[in-house]
């Protein structure tokens, strides 16, 4: 039986459609931010893979740290008692490059997880505090923080939540920043929740800072200091989920820089292996890491996961931050993306092309039905990836009717972060081509 149809008879994928599954593209090999199928075809890695390969396919020094450390010590217990080396000395680098008021790393095994563990670790927070009614967590409409049962409550696309209903209750969505929509920053839509619900009922706000599998949503230059203030006036946890946008994706380490905001509670996961393996993790204020060293027994962190700080995935952890360091990939994001952003803003001139947005390495262009009522489009999307794909360039869109807040069908893009000049002038030529061809 050949290799797709045995896909077919047996392997459920992620998102899974059996019409998806009809011709799939079975990839075979990796080179920078070039993939290879089974027939020798090459592509693009538009969205490097899942906004997660940012040192690039094929590195071979992050095989070679994973066998090192597997030779040595491929796994062990990290549960309280035990540690290892890798975990222990990853930590401390993490909180070395991330923001300097915090202090803990607890870590997962992948994003999903991490925002799971967050919000325990909130409820565990006020808990400890005398305030176990703060359990309410505020999200945004187009975010999306995994689909793990409450991370999939938390976010705000609704498709995931069709056939998986009833959401875990305590979760409440609100309009996010939108600055090619709005003159306001709406983090007013944050502290009207809050006061809605009430500050004695609400834990955290959530929010990535810029929303990517939601449509690629920057925020306004002011929104995240008003939401700091809005939380610190109520006494509400600020969670950045910054699995997408933290290790340089933005040209910055963690996308908050941006604005000078520090959260008290971080979730982070893809670009910290480059998807070499499963890695992912949460830091912790100062204040709350205090809480937990400070527990009396019977209050411990009764939170625990097996492969919770791997000594493999954490060696390739190391081997990838040495990566970053010494090629510069975060200084390069930025510039690339200023390269991409640029090349991008030439497709404003087609029809279909209602906004083209961004911020460091990732990009959104968003397709209209009407460009002067800026009517989304919806279906567009699906057209102009299947002809990116011919022309080989791989991505993906994302868009619809999200609460009262549609936005058309956005192509996302988010390389390697070691992407060449030329290929991101050729990401932009396949879609350009692309775009033309899908409204012809």
């Amino acid at each position: 039986m050949s290799l797709i149809r045995l896909d077919q008879s047996h392997l459920i994928h992620p998102v899974h459609s059996a019409a998806d599954q009809a011709a799939p593209i079975v990839f075979t090999e990796g080179k920078g931010a070039v993939l290879r199928d089974i027939d020798g075809k090459e592509y693009l890695d538009g969205l490097a893979c899942l906004w997660n390969v940012h040192a690039g396919h094929g590195r071979r020094e992050l095989a070679e740290a994973a066998a090192v450390q597997m030779r040595r010590l491929a796994y062990a217990t990290a549960y309280a008692g035990f540690t290892n080396e890798p975990a222990v000395r990853l930590a401390d680098r993490l909180l070395r490059l991330a923001y300097p008021n915090l202090s803990g790393v607890y870590f997962t095994t992948g994003g999903a997880e991490a925002n799971e563990t967050a919000f325990k670790v909130a409820r565990y927070f006020w808990r400890r505090q005398g305030r176990p009614s703060k359990t309410k967590v505020i999200a945004r409409w187009h975010a999306y923080h995994g689909v793990t049962l409450a991370a999939m409550s938390a976010t705000g696309i609704p498709a995931f939540h069709q056939m998986f209903q009833p959401v875990v209750p305590g979760f409440i969505h609100v309009t996010p920043s939108y600055p090619y929509r709005h003159s306001g920053s709406m983090a007013e839509a944050v502290e009207d929740a809050i006061r809605r619900e009430g500050p004695d009922t609400v834990g955290a706000v959530i929010a990535e800072p810029v929303i990517g599998a939601g449509g690629v949503i920057p925020p306004t230059p002011d929104y995240f200091p008003k939401v700091r203030e809005i939380c610190d006036r109520n006494q509400v946890l600020l969670i950045a989920d910054e699995i997408i946008t933290g290790f340089g994706r933005t040209g910055k380490w963690f996308g908050l820089e941006h604005w000078n905001v520090r959260p008290d509670i971080v979730t982070f996961a893809k670009g910290v292996t480059s998807a070499y393996l499963p890695l992912g993790g949460v830091m912790v204020s100062r204040e709350i890491h205090q809480t937990i060293q400070e527990a009396p027994p019977a209050e411990r962190f009764m939170h625990a996961a097996t492969y919770s700080g791997h000594p493999t995935c954490c060696a390739v952890g190391l081997a990838n931050l040495d990566i970053f360091e010494t090629e510069g990939l975060v200084d390069r994001a930025r510039m690339m993306g200023d390269r991409l952003l640029a090349g991008l803003g030439s497709l404003r001139d087609l029809p279909q092309v209602g906004d083209v947005r961004g911020l460091g390495l990732m990009a959104g262009v968003e397709l209209v039905e009407d460009k002067r009522a800026k009517t989304p489009a919806i279906g567009l999307g699906a057209r102009v990836i299947a002809e990116a794909r011919s022309r080989g360039l791989i991505t993906r869109i994302r868009g619809g009717q999200t609460g009262d807040h549609p936005i058309g069908d956005t192509i996302c893009l988010a390389p390697p972060l070691i992407v060449t000049n030329d290929q991101v002038d050729r990401i932009v030529e396949i879609l350009e081509d692309s775009i033309r061809a899908a409204a012809a």
